[in-house]
């Protein structure tokens, strides 16, 4: 058994063991499921995928540690996560007292942590699928985290329609803000932003051809016009 096989392993046995506590009992069943949905259909889509296409460790890492994040807010509900308790039982106080939040913002967590912890995994499918290089190797990561969120806020929008009620509301999330679709997004962007400026600046500081290759992404290549 190789190192990656143990490691991956060792990753799944952690995620069942969160996935089956969390599958316990949760608030609401319904919006259980369908906060699982496409959960299930990533984790399908990569064991199908393995044995052709296998990401980095760090890819596979960012993507349990948003799963795990993502099960407990299936479990509550996003909007009913108890983190106030958590931190008062700890440390005394409740976390939305130490920056004057009056809402529930787990569902803002997950959306920034979306976008901090998937940017790498994407940029790493873009350099080994379309081999992108320089500036793009960056900016198309980022370009799309917002366009999936984006995709998601209308999933959920069309899934609150479908549904309705408290199961519509529940999978929404919104607690009233008009804006929260775009504050999602943003967030999200700001995940990803801050990844790739941090991922850029690593290879700044030791890639050796970080500056050829970043001016030569941004450089337009001779063609004729009429191939285009």
């Amino acid at each position: 058994m190789t190192y990656n096989t143990k490691f991956l392993l060792t990753l799944s046995g952690i995620f069942l063991v969160i996935f089956i506590l969390c599958a316990i009992n949760p608030i609401d069943r319904t919006t259980w499921l369908l906060e699982n949905i496409l959960m299930f259909l990533l984790i399908a889509g990569m064991i199908g995928s393995y044995n052709k296409f296998r990401l980095s460790r760090i890819s596979y890492f960012c993507i349990f540690l948003f799963l795990c994040f993502h099960e407990i807010g299936s479990h509550y509900t996003y909007s009913q996560v108890p983190y106030n308790q958590w931190t008062e039982s700890v440390f005394g106080s409740p976390l939305n007292d130490w920056f004057g939040w009056e809402r529930n913002h787990y569902d803002r967590f997950l959306h920034f942590a979306y976008g901090l912890l998937f940017a790498y995994p994407i940029r790493e499918i873009f350099i080994r699928v379309v081999k992108v290089k320089g500036f793009w190797g960056y900016f198309l990561p980022l370009d799309l985290t917002l366009s999936t969120s984006a995709i998601y806020e209308l999933i959920e929008w069309a899934a609150a329609l479908v549904f309705g009620g408290d199961v519509g509301a529940a999978y929404l999330g919104t607690q009233g803000d008009v804006w929260d679709a775009h504050k999602d997004m943003a967030l999200a962007g700001l995940g990803a932003l801050i990844a790739m400026v941090t991922l850029a600046f690593i290879n700044w500081r030791w890639q050796r051809d970080f500056a050829r290759e970043w001016n030569e992404s941004l450089t337009p290549q001779t063609s004729n016009p009429e191939t285009l």
